[in-house]
Formats: C-alpha cells, structure tokens, sequence
C-alpha cells in the first residue's frame, strides 16, 4: 500500500496527538469518522503505526540524564555481535542499542538518575558484556531538540 496524501495527514496528527478521538481526528483531516477509522485500522494492519505509547517526563520520574555510551568491539565475527546484542536486549535501562558504521560499532542510549546511578548501570551490565574491546560515554548536558515524529 501506498500513503496517499490524507494518510500522511493521519500519520501527522497521530504522532503528535496518539489519545485524540476517532472524531476529533476525522474533523482535523477533513473526513468522515467511518471513513477515518477504516484508514487508521488499516494503517495499524499494514504496520504503518506500530504502536501507541506514553511518552514520560524524564525529569519527573526521576532519571534526567541522558547518557550516549560507543562501544567498540574486539571482534565483528558474527558471533561477537550475535553475543554483544544479546547481552543488551538485558539490560533494562538500555533505551536505544545502534549497530553503527564508522568509529564505534554500537551506540547506546540510556537515560539515569545521575552518574551514581551510570557508575552502576556501567559496573552491574555494561562492563560485563561479551566483546567489548573500548567504551566511551558522553552525558548530555541540554536537550536542543527532541521529538518523535517522523516528517511525512
């Protein structure tokens, strides 16, 4: 399936607004509310909206900082990477795990209270996991720009 233009505009307001009514999204595009929710069940069949979610405030929920670990790896044997990203898959502070291309093989995301809490996270997971050859993490110090919606 192809997305034709009110698809994009489906897509638009749901990355940005994933609670609004059925209703209000229908009015919002120009549509019919039968007709809008035919089109977004079947956007979320083809796979298009793969899920709805909650996105936290970081800073209340008490984990503000935002820190980037490279990790290098001693080895890029298929069972290296294979070991590596199953060790990550364990880690529960581990947001975002990227097999990269350049300097680092992989770069993490992970989001903590402080860097008591890092010095932790590092010593009960990070440091333990298979074929790590070099490490290096970078805090954030400032969100510039944040979103999670992809331009159609």
């Amino acid at each position: 399936m192809r997305l034709d233009q009110i698809d994009r505009r489906i897509l638009h307001v749901l990355q940005r607004e994933g609670r609004i009514s059925n209703a209000d999204l229908a009015e919002r595009i120009n549509l019919s509310a039968s007709a809008c929710h035919r089109r977004v069940q079947r956007l979320e069949t083809e796979g298009y909206i793969r899920d709805y979610v909650a996105l936290l405030d970081l800073r209340r929920i008490g984990k503000p900082t935002t820190v980037f670990v490279e990790i290098k790896l001693n080895s890029q044997s298929d069972e290296t990477l294979e070991a590596f990203e199953r060790g990550i898959t364990r880690i529960p502070d581990v947001l975002e795990c990227h097999l990269m291309a350049g300097e680092a093989d992989y770069l993490l995301k992970l989001v903590v209270e402080d860097t008591d809490d890092f010095a932790r996270i590092h010593r009960q997971y990070l440091a333990r996991l298979p074929g790590v050859a070099q490490m290096q993490s970078s805090f954030s110090l400032r969100t510039v720009q944040k979103t999670t919606a992809i331009q159609l």
